[in-house]
């Protein structure tokens, strides 16, 4: 009788390859995405079949997956192709921390493993609790300015918002923390961000190194908070943009790190 669970999963984003090895199930992966760094064994293990918006379609269908796991509208092309291919594929599109959790039981149900998948959510749930718990003691809760990508600025995704808010920090752009797509997340007014005078600002430019140095000299930013202060930090995306595992793990404590570093100097 034919297994009732995925057996050659294909991972287009890195968050459903990190949980699935978390898991232990990474015997079922046969690809995964090139921008893959975490965990660091499987780019060893694993071929490179696509980046974010673009894939080797003739390398996937070669691999013979029975699944394929993909992130948003930004796959969606993807998504069509393969399934046009007669390849089952599904598209998650978590957006928030509760929907990052509801992504996770979802895929641990899809290979066998609810029970396990449950209790690492939970885990990591309660994990989010002692921090927000821990944040509440802070006597001033500082603004903090994230900013995904520089030219042009685009501010927070919602789950980083939102984990922001758990670190102890306030989203200088919490009304744009709304918006699914990186397109309505820019600020195209620099002087806006200024004019909301962020304690910390975080960044987290997809693909390529923070430069502290050139976001500190940009025109009128010098009596920002942040700025004056020396507050500048980077988090790699890595870490904080996969809304999987990383971000709800290594990602929120770095946030609470750097709001806690704020707090015993400014707070």
């Amino acid at each position: 009788m034919k297994s009732l669970v995925p057996q050659r999963i294909i991972c287009m984003t890195e968050e459903t390859t990190e949980w699935l090895y978390l898991l232990g199930q990474s015997a079922r992966i046969v690809g995964i995405s090139g921008y893959t760094v975490r965990p660091k064994i499987a780019r060893a293990e694993k071929p490179r079949i696509s980046a974010f918006t673009s894939a080797k379609i003739d390398k996937i269908l070669a691999l013979e997956p029975d699944c394929v796991f993909g992130f948003s509208d930004l796959q969606a092309d993807i998504a069509a192709t393969l399934i046009r291919h007669g390849v089952q594929v599904t598209i998650f599109n978590q957006r928030s921390v509760d929907e990052i959790f509801t992504m996770l039981y979802q895929v641990a149900a899809m290979v066998g493993e609810a029970e396990q998948g449950l209790q690492r959510i939970k885990e990591m749930q309660l994990h989010l609790q002692t921090i927000q718990t821990a944040a509440k003691s802070l006597a001033r809760r500082p603004r903090v300015y994230f900013e995904e990508w520089d030219e042009p600025p685009i501010s927070a995704i919602r789950w980083v918002s939102e984990l922001t808010a758990i670190a102890g920090g306030d989203d200088c752009f919490p009304e744009l923390a709304l918006e699914s797509l990186g397109k309505n997340r820019i600020i195209a007014d620099p002087m806006e961000i200024v004019s909301r005078q962020p304690d910390i600002i975080i960044g987290s430019w997809c693909g390529k190194k923070f430069n502290s140095q050139r976001v500190a000299t940009r025109p009128g930013w010098q009596d920002v908070p942040a700025v004056k202060n020396g507050q500048l930090f980077e988090i790699k995306s890595a870490d904080i943009l996969q809304p999987g595992p990383a971000a709800l793990t290594d990602g929120v404590d770095q946030l609470h790190r750097i709001i806690l570093q704020w707090a015993a100097k400014h707070g």
